[in-house]
């Protein structure tokens, strides 16, 4: 078997130009991944529904505690917040010594979105809007004196979302520390300014795309809490069967939290740099490819969006009818949840790795002016732990393993959610058949993502 000489994603999310090549003979992969994924279908297919539903329900209790802390972890929350943007404004301009690009790239995006899909809504605490908007709030006598019209509903969210990919992946210089301090800093404010006006609660549902997405990718993770405060553990998307339909735009935002990722791994690769008469091994920097990069961004979206509601509609037709295609279509769009999470890990599991250590060292001295505040800033950066042939083959498994069963998982939470939709298994089943097709041929999709040659 050959074995790789390179990783097949970046080390370095944002801070390197490096070219990747692959070289694993992926079509067992393909097969196996598509494969199993059929499997499952099947599998569910037969079981009594009954079976299944009782195999979601269990769960085992924990423990209890309050949130009477939440404001105060917040304002903790908004102070390294304030720091990390005095520091991307007066700090060093090298985007791996400076925290700010370290903690909002790989910390947050990357890192925070996988602890939230498996410890539950840290988020909630960490937020840096709430304890400021308590304070001004409760100084201003006033929770918001505009209420949000209803047909906004979370368009404002999938337009602030639609902002943050452009400036991630086509944006030439989303890492610079100043250039993401402006831009963050003035994000925060503009944020506060309209929980201010219309309050927490109805902007954090409408417009703070953060909040949504890591609320979104929350209900995956295995830990539950009641209404008395108390934990529970229980089967990992569990929470996503109990959902309620998801409006258009909530349809729309999960859509394009998913299509983003597939693009930022599918704009890198040679196939998609030949499209445009680019040559790969001559890469010309992002700026010479922001026209094809909004468009790519916005057609990957379209794309998936279409085959995605084309794929409801036809189980619909299949099933013998049921309830209205946006009914359907919001309810289902859950299954997509364990796929996004998936494809975060594997898109963003070496960036993890590296860049991690890149940010633990800078915290400790955020102002490149020799402080060593948690003992990090001189450790050594084990780059080397993505490189080699041994490191590569077990980190291509991994990423291959979860999209994979990211994948199984969102057929059996679709499952469970067609029964909402059709009591009659054998009807539940045939709605399914279009949307098991769709997910085999991302799974396909995403495993050659993995394997294909990318630039840096």
């Amino acid at each position: 078997m050959a074995l790789p000489t390179l990783l097949p994603t970046p080390a370095s999310a944002h801070a390197s130009d490096r070219g990747h090549v692959l070289l694993l003979p992926t079509g067992y992969y393909l097969v196996g991944g598509a494969f199993a994924v059929a499997i499952s279908f099947l599998v569910l297919a037969l079981l009594p529904a009954a079976s299944l539903e009782r195999f979601w329900r269990r769960h085992l209790p924990l423990f209890t505690f309050t949130d009477k802390a939440r404001t105060a972890v917040s304002l903790i929350s908004f102070a390294g917040f304030a720091i990390l943007i005095a520091a991307g404004v007066f700090g060093s301009r090298d985007p791996l010594s400076n925290p700010l690009p370290l903690v909002i790239w790989t910390l947050l995006w990357a890192g925070l979105t996988l602890l939230q899909g498996v410890f539950g809504d840290l988020w909630s605490w960490l937020n840096p809007w709430v304890g400021p908007w308590r304070l001004v709030s409760r100084l201003l006598g006033t929770e918001g004196a505009w209420r949000l019209p209803r047909w906004f509903g979370c368009w404002p969210a999938v337009v602030l979302f639609l902002a943050f990919a452009w400036f991630e992946l086509i944006d030439p210089a989303p890492d610079d520390p100043a250039r993401l301090a402006w831009t963050a800093g003035l994000y925060w404010l503009f944020t506060f300014i309209a929980m201010l006006v219309s309050g927490y609660r109805g902007w954090s549902r409408s417009g703070e795309f953060l909040t949504i997405f890591f609320s979104m990718v929350a209900r995956f993770a295995p830990v539950e809490r009641d209404a008395d405060g108390r934990l529970w553990l229980c089967w990992p998307g569990a929470k996503l069967l109990a959902a309620e339909p998801l409006p258009p735009g909530g349809i729309a935002f999960l859509l394009l939290a998913l299509s983003s990722v597939s693009f930022d791994g599918l704009s890198k690769t040679f196939f998609w740099l030949g499209l445009f008469s680019i040559n790969p091994l001559e890469f010309p920097g992002r700026t010479a490819l922001i026209g094809s990069g909004s468009f790519g961004l916005v057609l990957t979206f379209a794309l998936l969006s279409a085959v995605f509601l084309f794929a409801v509609f036809l189980g619909q037709r299949l099933a013998g009818g049921g309830p209205p295609l946006v009914q359907a279509a919001g309810l289902l769009v859950w299954s997509i949840v364990p796929i996004a999470l998936a494809y975060h890990v594997a898109h963003y599991l070496t960036a993890l790795l590296v860049d991690g250590q890149y940010a633990a060292a800078a915290l400790s001295d955020p102002f490149g002016l020799g402080w060593n505040l948690f003992g990090t800033a001189d450790m050594q950066i084990e780059a080397g732990i993505v490189a080699g042939a041994e490191s590569a083959w077990w980190l291509w498994n991994i990423q291959a393993g979860a999209i994979i069963l990211g994948h199984v998982l969102a057929v059996l939470v679709a499952h469970g959610l067609a029964w909402r939709l059709h009591p009659r298994p054998a009807r539940a089943a045939f709605s399914q058949l279009p949307l098991t097709l769709l997910m085999i041929a991302y799974t396909v999709f995403g495993l050659w993502l993995l394997a294909t040659p990318t630039v840096g």
